[in-house]
């Protein structure tokens, strides 16, 4: 939410905040409060918020654990969380815990902010273009790493047709990189390269997240797709499990990447330069913005073209050594 609150101040200040959490995703605890740290930020990211002053923590311990386990499950998450927070340059100054049947951790992040700190995500127009920060497929590739930890192995089988042991594991690790990797750098640049819109990419997909982004803009016109940037073998396993929807553009991503509107001329520029920066994926010029045949822009829509070219992304840096 962006709330003003210039009842203390003549200059326009703005409280910027967000609240997310969800359940575990990952085997190590650890790593899952990354993840839940880096899902919490990436919503202050995707509108262009670098400097975030605050994050409470939430998190629920699991009652359905033995003490030993639920002591060291629960510490690790906190640990995981905190560590990342600090890599984003923000402390964790409190928070909520309850005990719950699973655990849940996640967050809510704040910011005082002024017009210039912030992006509102409203002026993509056609002629611009649609970058992405990080591949799709993380639900997959860590579905696909619970199949193979399940006594009833028949989903397991059934994927094994279309990749291996190997393919798995690589899968698994490349979502794991994505999902610790923070949004900051994409958003530092969406300031110096006049980004005209933003959202991130989380659980209702990239079509999903791309419509309301489009309904939000302040003329008509239609997001469409011309590439899909896939983990490895997630294309091919998405096939065999249609329900997730991956290649409609459906399928739940989380702690995903940015997608931001840009003015086509510094497209490549932007891309270039966030590549060079290392630590994180590569970006990806995923689809432009064109004009619609309406003049409502609440008709505005995202579409996939018909001629979608799926990039293949393997993992291409250890994020879990280098994001902290």
């Amino acid at each position: 939410s962006i709330v003003p609150i210039n009842r203390h101040t003549s200059t326009p200040l703005y409280i910027i905040s967000t609240t997310d959490y969800f359940y575990p995703l990952v085997d190590d605890p650890y790593v899952q409060g990354m993840v839940g740290a880096c899902n919490v930020l990436s919503d202050m990211y995707a509108f262009g918020v670098i400097n975030i002053d605050n994050v409470l923590m939430i998190l629920a311990s699991s009652e359905k654990m033995n003490p030993d386990e639920k002591h060291i499950v629960t510490r690790k998450m906190i640990e995981g969380f905190c560590d990342m927070c600090k890599a984003a340059g923000v402390e964790v100054t409190g928070g909520q815990t309850v005990v719950n049947p699973w655990p849940i951790i996640g967050g809510t992040a704040m910011s005082c902010c002024s017009n210039s700190e912030f992006i509102y995500p409203v002026n993509a127009a056609p002629g611009d273009v649609l970058v992405l920060t990080k591949p799709l497929g993380t639900q997959l590739a860590v579905n696909v790493n619970e199949w193979l930890q399940l006594e009833d192995k028949t989903k397991w089988t059934k994927a094994q047709a279309v990749l291996t042991l190997e393919d798995a594991q690589n899968a698994y690790q490349t979502a794991v990189d994505s999902m610790i990797t923070l949004n900051r750098d994409a958003a530092r640049l969406m300031h110096k390269y006049g980004a005209r819109a933003c959202t991130d990419v989380t659980g209702f997909g990239i079509i999903g997240h791309a419509t309301t982004l489009s309904k939000n803009q302040k003329v008509a016109l239609n997001f469409v797709f011309h590439t899909l940037p896939i983990i490895n073998k997630m294309e091919k396993l998405s096939e065999l499990f249609p329900f997730f929807k991956l290649l409609e553009g459906f399928s739940t991503e989380t702690s995903g990447g940015l997608l931001i509107a840009l003015p086509s001329s510094v497209a490549s520029d932007y891309c270039r330069e966030f590549d060079s920066l290392g630590g994180h994926f590569p970006s990806w010029i995923v689809g432009d913005v064109v004009s619609g045949n309406h003049t409502d822009p609440k008709n505005n829509r995202a579409i996939l073209s018909s001629d979608l070219k799926i990039v293949h992304v393997s993992s291409c840096v250890n994020t879990y050594q280098s994001a902290l």
